[in-house]
């Protein structure tokens, strides 16, 4: 797999330890349970899978190569680059304006741009109607395009499933940049509609069954379909494709709860379901597929609570949030900073849409057990200024670099010997 210049702020060489080790020992990725890093009266448990995937490396790398050879020249970012608020501010930090917020909504005008200005298109990818304004600024593109190729393959699918004649049915949050993409890039070659959970499914598929008046769909979908949707006929050939971060089983559930829909609805057989049920298969990407197991195999360790660390828009990283949440205390954080103290953390409730405090929030039973894990858009090193944080707040014999390099030396000794 390509490898990418990140900038090194971003690492951390306990984290990479742990990784390096655990994939030359695991180099097929068949084993998802969680790495213990055991700090005496700390024990950490690092999920086998976490942190910046290939689409966001992919982007971090051409964005900061493109600001080192364009020294002078304007440089902007559609939205964010990635939901994830440090490499947002470093990114303004040198210079970059954003055009527009994550809701779409104008910073600067688009009349603003010149044909030299450098406009960054950021790994979610943008909407068809933005690139037309972009290109009729004058302002090279493809050049300066960090689109995923994850999403660029989800595109693709709903491309083919179109000219089949199947309608798409995207799994995705409506408001989200990548699904916003993705429903533009598929609404120009086949119906589509959004649904954003099952509770959208179960009420699309009363109207593939005829349970709800037709004309009620516009309404209750509003904002949601392609223009000229016409409900009556669209309806009867389907496909899913979803926006790349969402829960996997909860894209297989709907794909498969749509698909038993269209056999009661045209009595199909396994035989005859393609002749209304698109085979797309799974569209997540790799690395949200392999976070999320992880996460599943790190919820087997008993411990006292969960820290997840991420953007508190990041959709990949909620949704690592929501399955912690199922089984233990779980606390969603931007870095270390929300770790208040050995008192206090501040923490995002998703339900609640909110940041909270909660106090005594640390076990007074030792060794105490933490499981830590982070969103594809997080760097390393915030994940181990955490564990820094966290340490601070224990009696070791030694200070906290000293603590993380006797770690190091215990635990991971050739991929040490490798980092200096």
């Amino acid at each position: 797999m390509k490898k990418f210049d990140v900038p090194v702020f971003y690492r951390s060489p306990l984290i990479t330890a742990i990784k390096n080790n655990r994939k030359a020992d695991d180099k097929l990725k068949k084993d998802f349970s969680p790495t213990l890093v055991d700090f005496g009266n700390l024990h950490i448990y690092m999920a086998r899978h976490f942190g910046f995937c290939y689409g966001v490396e992919n982007a971090i790398d051409i964005s900061f190569r493109i600001i080192e050879e364009n020294r002078g020249k304007r440089i902007y970012l559609l939205s964010e680059m990635i939901h994830n608020p440090q490499v947002n501010e470093d990114l303004k930090s040198r210079g970059v304006q954003f055009l527009m917020d994550t809701k779409g909504n104008v910073l600067i005008p688009f009349e603003n741009l010149q044909p030299e200005d450098i406009v960054i298109v950021p790994a979610f990818g943008t909407t068809l109607e933005i690139e037309q304004k972009l290109l009729a600024s004058g302002v090279e593109i493809e050049k300066y395009n960090t689109t995923c190729p994850f999403v660029r393959k989800v595109w693709n699918k709903a491309e083919a499933i179109a000219k089949q004649n199947y309608t798409v049915v995207v799994h995705g949050k409506p408001r989200h940049e990548e699904t916003r993409a993705t429903f533009s890039h598929s609404a120009v070659n086949a119906p589509t509609v959004v649904i954003k959970d099952m509770k959208e499914a179960i009420r699309l598929a009363d109207y593939i069954l005829g349970r709800k008046e037709l004309d009620n769909f516009y309404k209750e979908f509003e904002g949601q379909y392609s223009p000229g949707f016409n409900v009556e006929e669209d309806l009867k050939r389907i496909g899913v494709v979803n926006q790349t971060t969402m829960l996997a089983s909860d894209t297989q559930t709907i794909a498969e709860y749509l698909r038993e829909v269209m056999i009661v609805k045209y009595r199909l057989t396994k035989e005859t379901v393609e002749n209304h049920f698109a085979d797309t298969r799974d569209t997540l990407c790799y690395a949200t597929n392999d976070n999320q197991g992880a996460v599943y195999a790190l919820l087997d360790t008993p411990a006292h609570f969960a820290i997840v660390v991420g953007g508190y828009n990041s959709s990949n990283t909620s949704h690592l949030v929501e399955l912690c949440e199922k089984k233990l205390p779980t606390y969603f954080i931007r870095s270390a900073d929300d770790i208040v103290s050995s008192r206090q953390i501040n923490h995002y409730k998703i339900d609640r849409k909110e940041e909270v405090t909660t106090l005594s929030y640390l076990p007074e039973k030792k060794p105490a057990k933490i499981l830590i894990t982070s969103g594809a858009s997080c760097p390393d090193a915030l994940v181990e200024q955490v564990i820094r944080k966290l340490l601070g707040f224990y009696k070791c014999p030694s200070t906290i670099d000293d603590e993380i390099e006797r770690v190091l030396n215990d635990y991971f000794p050739k991929q040490t010997m490798a980092l200096q």
